[in-house]
């Protein structure tokens, strides 16, 4: 883990009530260049701009500090500043976002972005206050869509008994047993070796993580699914916010907002040069398929999960957010 397990935060200096030059360390599970990694670059530099320098920062990318439910619990406990990361893992923390991972649940991303930066987004972020972390945005990987080193996949049946790669997400994991995959949860930073050595006949990610990750290197089908809008957020740990006086704390918001705007852009790029990237790298991508079979069989299974606890006022009033 290098020089990276040692928290920019546990260096701080207080000095007349301030704080000395800080460098924060912002962790994630996906690449440097990734568009995770191109919203890191970009709230570093924003922080670093408003601050006058006060706080400067780097990234940790690729798993270095652990996967996505290592870096969380690395915030609630203080041995890491910051990180970016899926909501997959963050419903085990934080049950009420679960809602969000609900497959077929957005129509497009228009509806997804309006949702996390209004009303119901920031409710969300409240209810991440609770559980000893700090939810700065919601920031985005997008629709995740369907791979594999076995065969095409135009309908359910072809999902059949395929080990599929998720998140260690209940939602996700049910969706894909009730459309016949044989789901497992894995850590990030494990996917790669699990499909090259064939423990894993397949993974479902956004176009975003696909390409950044090289996926086409062991795998030969992807499906455009579309079955779950993935959001991601920005996170820091407590034990780095509470300490902020409240014009610092207004520094990380920002910054954070102009992190999340990167990113988007970041994904609206990939998504649309993706497809051609892919295939230009030997993948097979099917683009059109009957979302129908798939959505019927997910939702029936996936729902649940989150209704049977929190009931489904949420889902309405996502569901009928313009």
């Amino acid at each position: 883990m290098k020089h990276w397990v040692l928290s920019g935060f546990a260096a701080l200096m207080m000095s007349g009530g301030a704080y000395a030059q800080q460098n924060i360390l912002v962790a994630t599970t996906t690449t440097a260049t990734s568009h995770y990694g191109v919203g890191a670059d970009a709230f570093l530099a924003k922080l670093t701009e408003l601050s006058n320098g006060a706080f400067t920062g780097e990234q940790a990318p690729g798993g270095q500090l652990g996967g996505e439910r290592d870096l969380i619990e690395g915030l609630q406990i203080g041995s890491i500043d910051m990180a970016i990361t899926s909501t997959g893992p963050l419903g085990n923390f934080v049950p009420e976002v679960l809602a969000l991972d609900l497959p077929f649940l957005f129509r497009d991303y228009a509806h997804a972005r309006s949702v996390l930066d209004g009303e119901i987004g920031q409710e969300m972020l409240d209810a991440i206050g609770q559980n000893n972390l700090v939810g700065l945005a919601w920031s985005e990987n997008g629709f995740r869509h369907v791979t594999n080193s076995q065969r095409p996949v135009t309908s359910p049946a072809d999902l059949e008994g395929l080990k599929l790669r998720t998140m260690e997400n209940a939602v996700h994991m049910a969706a894909f047993q009730g459309m016949g995959a044989s789901p497992t949860p894995m850590a990030f930073p494990e996917v790669f070796g699990a499909l090259q050595q064939g423990v894993m006949d397949g993974q479902e990610n956004p176009i975003t993580v696909i390409t950044a990750s090289r996926f086409w290197e062991v795998q030969r089908h992807v499906t455009l699914t579309g079955h779950v809008y993935s959001p991601a957020i920005i996170l820091v740990s407590p034990a780095l916010f509470d300490g902020l006086t409240d014009e610092q704390k207004g520094w990380f918001y920002e910054a954070a907002r102009v992190g999340v705007a990167a990113t988007r852009a970041e994904v609206d790029r990939l998504e649309a040069a993706g497809v051609a990237l892919m295939r230009e790298n030997g993948m097979e991508v099917i683009t059109e398929i009957d979302r129908a079979p798939f959505q019927a069989l997910a939702a029936e299974a996936a729902w649940p999960v989150y209704t049977d606890r929190f009931g489904s006022a949420m889902i309405e009033r996502i569901v009928a957010a313009q």
